[in-house]
C-alpha cells in the first residue's frame, strides 16, 4: 500500500477554509461552518491513521511527492512530503485532538457573528501545521510555520473590536518575528554550508560529521532562537498569556496542543544537526528548566483562570525543551502527546465555566461551582489530575520519564548541571500540583459565590447573564474524549510512543551518540528514585492547595499579607512586560517618532523644495503673461538687448 493518499491530510481543512469563507458571504449559511471544518479534520485524522499503518516503527521514512515547488540554479525546495514516526505523533495531535476541539467549538461558539470566519481561520490552521509536519525540506517547513504565525494573529485578535485582543495578536505576531529572523537564517547558513534544505540528503551529510565546526556551529542556535519564539521560552514568552484575549477553543487548539509544540518538533526533527555541537542541547535543557521553574512561580498568584493555564502551557513546554535537552527525546515527544490531552481538557472545561458565567474569568468570584456544573467538575479534576503528576495519570509517566534521563545525565557525569535541572523540575512539579489544585478547589468547592461577568464576547455569542448551569453533552462529549485520553493515555501509549520516536530521525541521532543512561540516586534506580519524589511532590502539592483554598482558606491570606511584596511581584509576573515596555517598546517607539519627523521635515522637505522651484520660477514670471501686446514686445525688446549685450561681452572677452 502507497503514501499517496496521505498529500490530501493537509488539503481537505483549505477546502474546508475555502467553503467556510462562502458561509461568511450569507447568514443563512454561517451554522454550516463548523460541520464543514469538523468533517474536513476528521477526514484528515482517518487519513493519518492509514499513513499510520504504513509508517510503523522499524520501516524507513518515506518521501510522498506533491508537486515541484522552486528550482533556481543548485536550489532546489520541492512541495513534498516526509514520513517518519514523528511526523505520525505529530499528525494524530493535530488531527485527533483539533476535531474534539472543533466539535467543541461548534456549540461554545455559536450565535457569534463571525462564526464562519471563526472556522475559516481553523480550517487554515490545520492547513499550515499539518504541512509544518509533513514536510520534507526546511522552506516548506517554514512556510508553515510562518502560516501558523498568521492563524494565531487572526485568531488571538478574533474580537477585532476589542483593544486587548488587537493588542495581544499584535504582541504574538511581533514577539514571532524575532524567533521567525533567527529561524529563517539557520535555513540560510544551512543551505549554504550543506547545498540543501531537504531532510534525507542533509541528514545524510551530518551523519558523516563527528562535531559541528565554523559557522555550522552556529545553526543550531539560530533554530533554537525560533523554537524558543514559536513554544514562548525565556525570554520570548510574553505572548503566549496574552494570548487568552483569543475565544477559549483557541487556547485549547493553538496555544495548548498543537502550534506552541511547533518549536519542540523543530528541535526534535532537526536533533541530528543538535547532537554535533557540545553546547546546544545543554542550552535548550537549561532554557526549558528555567522556563518551566519561571512560569510555575508566576502561576502561583494569578486570579484568571485561563491565564493560570497559560502559565502552566509555557511551564509544560519549558519541561518538554529540558527533555531535548537531557537527549530524552522520547520523554519530550511523549510529553507533548499527553500535555495536548490533559491541557486541551482544561482549557475547554475553562471555558465552560466561562460560558456559564456569563466571561467572569477571576477565580475569586466564583465557589461551589460543583453544585451547578458536577460534569464539568470532574472532567476538570481528571485534567488536574494529569497536569499535577499523579501516578497512573498520563502526565505522570511523560514527566518522570523527562526528569529522570535528565537526573540520570547528570549523575552519570555526562553534565552535572542537568542534576540541577532535575531538580529543579521536582520542584516544579510540586508548585505545579499547588497552583492547579489551587483552582479547581477555588472554583468548584469552598462557599457558593457566582458574581457573574458583564464580558459577551467569549461567552460564545453575548447571552444574558444566567444562574450557571452545566453545558450540554454535545459540548461535554468531546472533553470525555479528552478526559479518557488523559487518565490512561500515558499507561497505553508508553510502549508505543517509545517505539516510535526511537524509530525517528530523532531517536536514531540520540542512539547513535551514545546517550544512554544508567545510574543511581538513593540506592535505587534513577528513574524510581526520580518516580518517588515526583509522587511525593505532587501528593504534596494538592495537599497544601487542599489546606490552604479549601480547609483553611484563612491561612492563605495571612501568608499573602505576611509575603506581601513577594505575592505583588509575582502576581504582576515579575513585571518583565513592564521591563520589556521600558527597555524595548518605548525606545523603539521613540526612534520611530525621531525616523517619522526626519521623514517629514528633511525628507519631504527636500522633495517638496524639488517641486517647488519651477513653481517659484512660474510665480516669477507669470505678471508678465497679462495679454498687453505693449508689454509683450517691450519683453522682446528687452531679452534682445540682453542677448546682444551677453554676445558683445563674450565677444570681447
Amino acid at each position: 500500500m502507497t503514501l499517496q493518499f496521505a498529500r490530501f491530510i493537509p488539503w481537505l481543512p483549505i477546502v474546508a477554509a475555502i467553503f467556510c469563507a462562502l458561509c461568511c458571504t450569507k447568514k443563512s449559511w454561517r451554522h454550516y461552518a463548523s460541520w464543514i471544518c469538523l468533517a474536513s479534520v476528521v477526514g484528515s485524522f482517518i487519513l493519518s491513521l492509514m499513513a499510520g499503518s504504513i509508517i510503523t516503527p522499524g520501516k524507513e521514512a518515506q518521501t510522498v511527492t506533491f508537486f515541484e515547488w522552486i528550482h533556481a540554479g543548485r536550489f532546489q525546495a520541492n512541495f513534498h512530503y516526509y514520513f517518519d514516526t514523528l511526523t505520525i505523533v505529530m499528525l494524530y495531535v493535530i488531527t485527533g485532538i483539533g476535531s474534539l476541539v472543533i466539535w467543541y467549538a461548534g456549540g461554545y461558539m455559536k450565535g457569534d457573528r463571525g462564526y464562519a470566519r471563526f472556522f475559516m481561520a481553523v480550517s487554515l490552521f490545520i492547513f499550515s501545521m499539518t504541512t509544518l509536519v509533513m514536510a520534507d525540506n526546511l522552506l516548506l517547513l517554514f512556510l508553515g510555520w510562518e502560516g501558523v504565525g498568521l492563524c494565531s494573529y487572526l485568531l488571538i485578535g478574533y474580537y477585532y473590536d476589542k483593544p486587548s485582543a488587537v493588542a495581544a495578536g499584535k504582541k504574538a505576531f511581533i514577539v514571532n518575528r524575532i524567533g521567525d529572523l533567527c529561524f529563517i537564517l539557520g535555513i540560510f547558513l544551512t543551505y549554504r554550508e550543506f547545498g540543501t534544505i531537504a531532510y534525507e540528503p542533509l541528514f545524510e551529510a551530518l551523519a558523516d560529521m563527528e562535531h559541528a565546526t565554523g559557522s555550522v556551529a552556529a545553526i543550531p542556535f539560530l533554530f533554537m532562537l525560533g523554537a524558543f519564539g514559536k513554544s514562548a521560552q525565556l525570554p520570548l514568552y510574553v505572548w503566549l498569556p496574552d494570548a487568552m484575549e483569543g475565544p477559549t477553543p483557541v487556547s485549547a487548539l493553538i496555544h495548548a496542543a498543537t502550534m506552541v509544540t511547533a518549536g519542540v518538533y523543530l528541535i526534535a526533527r532537526m536533533m541530528p544537526m543538535f547532537v554535533l555541537s557540545p553546547y546546544a542541547l545543554p542550552v535548550v535543557a537549561t532554557v526549558g528548566g528555567l522556563t518551566a521553574l519561571f512560569a510555575a512561580t508566576i502561576a502561583l498568584c494569578q486570579y484568571d483562570i485561563k491565564r493560570i493555564f497559560a502559565y502552566s502551557t509555557v511551564s509544560q513546554l519549558g519541561y518538554m525543551f529540558l527533555g531535548l535537552g537531557a537527549a530524552s527525546s522520547v520523554g519530550a515527544v511523549f510529553h507533548l502527546f499527553t500535555h495536548a490531552f490533559f491541557k486541551a481538557l482544561l482549557f475547554l472545561t475553562a471555558g465552560s465555566v466561562m460560558h456559564a458565567m456569563a466571561g467572569q474569568l477571576d477565580l475569586r468570584k466564583m465557589g461551589g461551582l460543583r453544585h451547578k456544573m458536577p460534569v464539568t467538575c470532574w472532567l476538570m479534576f481528571a485534567g488536574c489530575l494529569a497536569l499535577a503528576g499523579v501516578p497512573l495519570f498520563s502526565g505522570f509517566y511523560s514527566k518522570d520519564l523527562i526528569l529522570g534521563d535528565a537526573m540520570a545525565a547528570g549523575l552519570n557525569g555526562h553534565n552535572p548541571w542537568m542534576t540541577v535541572l532535575a531538580w529543579m523540575g521536582l520542584f516544579t512539579a510540586f508548585l505545579t500540583a499547588f497552583y492547579t489544585f489551587r483552582l479547581w478547589f477555588r472554583v468548584f468547592w469552598g462557599p457558593d459565590q457566582c458574581v457573574m461577568g458583564d464580558d459577551h464576547h467569549d461567552d460564545g455569542g453575548g447571552h444574558h447573564p444566567h444562574e450557571p448551569h452545566e453545558m450540554p453533552w454535545s459540548m461535554n462529549l468531546p472533553l470525555v474524549f479528552l478526559a479518557v485520553g488523559a487518565v490512561i493515555g500515558g499507561m497505553v501509549c508508553h510502549e508505543w510512543m517509545t517505539t516510535m520516536v526511537l524509530s525517528s530521525s530523532a531517536g536514531e541521532a540520540l542512539s547513535h551518540g551514545g546517550t544512554a543512561h544508567h545510574a543511581s540516586l538513593f540506592g535505587m534506580d534513577v528513574h524510581s528514585a526520580v518516580m518517588v519524589l515526583s509522587i511525593a511532590a505532587a501528593l504534596l502539592g494538592i495537599a497544601l492547595a487542599a489546606w490552604f483554598h479549601l480547609i483553611r482558606p484563612s491561612a492563605a491570606d495571612r501568608v499573602k499579607q505576611s509575603y506581601a511584596g513577594l505575592c505583588d511581584l509575582l502576581e504582576n509576573k515579575y513585571f518583565v512586560d513592564e521591563l520589556y515596555d521600558a527597555v524595548v517598546v518605548r525606545p523603539l517607539k521613540l526612534i520611530g517618532s525621531v525616523c517619522f519627523v526626519i521623514d517629514r521635515l528633511v525628507i519631504d522637505g527636500m522633495v517638496s523644495l524639488v517641486g517647488f522651484a519651477p513653481r517659484l520660477l512660474g510665480l516669477t514670471v507669470r505678471p508678465t503673461q497679462s495679454g498687453s501686446l505693449q508689454g509683450y514686445g517691450l519683453s522682446m525688446v528687452v531679452g534682445l538687448a540682453i542677448m546682444l549685450l551677453l554676445v558683445t561681452l563674450m565677444w570681447g572677452y
